[in-house]
């Protein structure tokens, strides 16, 4: 499946979930678009496989990449010996280099800051990486390279960035910042249940 390219709010909505984890999709208008929508708050009760299915494409489509990437990044969280299947899914998902680059401020979505990372803006250790889904370690400088400082993408969303959280820190001045340590689960979309989204993909085997 590829990567969904839609209206961000409506899909946010349809969830029921603010995807930009802002709350500003769903501040104005808290039901699922559509004639049927607004219906006092009531939503069709669901399956156990519907939750699970919805569960999933809620964080898929936050973090805003493929199934198949998705997918492949879930059976590496397996892999890992230390903590949850669905912590350490969630933390590999955070140490993309596109949602640190969100992370960080240098970009107001995470859409952006994956164009950001594909047109070679963004640096890793005075490097330029192009990948998304570069996996970054703790420790590693992002960065914005000399001639691209200046673009009013990057420099509109530090200003407007208020805060950070305590997993990364950033230097204004340089345009630069790091992952200082793994993230805590309290520390990540409160919104999202992990385990219903293992339950879905040991359920398909």
């Amino acid at each position: 499946m590829s990567r969904y390219t839609g209206p961000k709010w409506r899909l946010s909505r349809r969830l029921g979930v603010s995807l930009s984890e802002t709350g500003k999709e769903l501040a104005r208008r808290p039901y699922a678009p559509g004639d049927h929508g607004n219906n006092g708050g009531r939503r069709q009760k669901l399956s156990e496989y519907a939750l699970q299915l919805r569960e999933k494409q809620k964080l898929r489509f936050a973090y805003g990449i493929s199934e198949r990437q998705f997918h492949n990044l879930f059976l590496q969280a397996g892999k890992i010996r230390k903590g949850t299947h669905g912590t350490n899914f969630l933390i590999l998902l955070e140490r993309r280099l596109d949602s640190l680059v969100y992370r960080l401020g240098l970009a107001t979505t995470r859409a952006q800051a994956r164009q950001l990372v594909n047109h070679g803006h963004i640096l890793v250790d005075g490097k330029r990486v192009d990948i998304p889904s570069f996996e970054v370690k703790v420790g590693q400088q992002i960065s914005v390279r000399d001639r691209s400082k200046k673009i009013v993408p990057i420099t509109n969303a530090v200003e407007a960035t208020v805060a950070r959280p305590s997993f990364v820190e950033f230097n204004a001045e340089k345009l630069e910042g790091s992952l200082v340590r793994l993230p805590e689960r309290e520390e990540l979309n409160g919104e999202i249940n992990e385990a219903l989204i293992v339950e879905y993909y040991n359920r398909l085997g």
